[in-house]
């Protein structure tokens, strides 16, 4: 069996469609890469690509997004609500079918040392990829941002992995890690209270005594009008979807906030959404594509398609 990874690749632009529409492109164009789905938020000014392929081809593809973001993406110039390092801010490779933690490690360090080289852009592994249990949290290797990694970079225990050890002159630096299957979720609240949306997420997330493998924060999105909670739930086995959705709601719920809907950023294993269906009571005599639509209600997703669960893409992408 051919060996099967995927990647989600994190770029600091959602704001101008044109440079985003030139990342899609970078992979569109390389065979065997399949772009599994593409969002972007213009408050968080970020755009996350999902893709998925054989480890070759993927590499290929992911290197020609950096050229791009290394040409068009200026962090002088960038502004954002998401924490961020660089144009490129981070590159996950994910194991999919045939493929193992190992070899995504393997095909981790080799894209950092690539870029590295070719860019002069300064890498740091994260995740299983890391080279000390220090740099494992993607939170970590990110401490301070852009704006404090400029002059953080040369002390002791902030030289990268990779590259020189300081930023790139527009592109900054770069995060590559290894990692299982992460679902970026996000709930948004019926209200515009930022501090609420905070509350919710300190409450919640693992490093605060809360739900286990979840990360969150809270964050103001302009163009709903609305305080989010933005969670990343690093494994949907331990704490799954439904679970956080009705934990959210009940922290709201005690400062009397609805919750207005939710969204996956990017796709979701088809698992995780049957997961919800099950405990929705959704009806198992019924077709996979009507119990996901029951469980996009149950979660109030937005504008959710049964093209959202990762195995039903890419079998659509392949048999194109």
């Amino acid at each position: 069996m051919a060996k099967l990874v995927e990647s989600v690749p994190n770029f600091s632009e959602g704001r101008r469609i044109d440079v985003i529409d030139k990342l899609a492109a970078a992979v569109e164009r390389v065979p065997g890469a399949f772009l599994l789905d593409r969002t972007s938020d213009a408050s968080h000014n970020r755009s996350v690509l999902t893709l998925a392929g054989e480890p070759a081809a993927i590499l290929e593809a992911l290197e020609r997004t950096v050229a791009v973001a290394v040409a068009e993406i200026d962090m002088e110039k960038h502004t954002g609500e998401h924490p961020r390092i660089g144009a490129v801010d981070v590159v996950p490779f994910v194991p999919l079918a045939g493929a193992s933690m190992a070899d995504c490690i393997e095909l981790a360090r080799a894209f950092a040392s690539r870029v590295a080289d070719r860019f002069g852009i300064p890498v740091y592994l994260y995740g299983e990829a890391a080279t000390s249990p220090a740099r494992q949290r993607l939170a970590d290797v990110r401490r301070g941002q852009y704006e404090g990694l400029r002059t953080q970079i040369g002390e002791s225990g902030r030289e990268p992995d990779f590259g020189p050890a300081k930023v790139h002159a527009t592109a900054g630096a770069m995060a590559v890690g290894a990692r299982p299957f992460l679902i970026a979720y996000n709930i948004n609240l019926e209200s515009r209270d930022l501090e609420l949306a905070k509350r919710i997420a300190r409450r919640i997330r693992e490093s605060s005594g809360g739900l286990p493998r979840v990360q969150a924060n809270g964050f103001w999105i302009a163009e709903l009008d609305r305080a989010q909670v933005s969670m990343n739930l690093l494994d949907y086995k331990t704490t799954p979807l439904w679970l956080v959705w009705e934990a959210v709601r009940s922290e709201a719920a005690e400062d009397g906030v609805h919750l207005a809907e939710s969204e996956l950023i990017g796709l979701a294993p088809l698992g995780s959404l049957v997961d919800v269906a099950d405990h929705a009571g959704v009806s198992a005599h019924l077709s996979q594509e009507e119990r996901l639509a029951g469980a996009a209600g149950f979660l109030k997703l937005r504008d959710f398609s049964p093209l959202q669960a990762l195995e039903l893409r890419l079998e659509a992408a392949r048999g194109h």
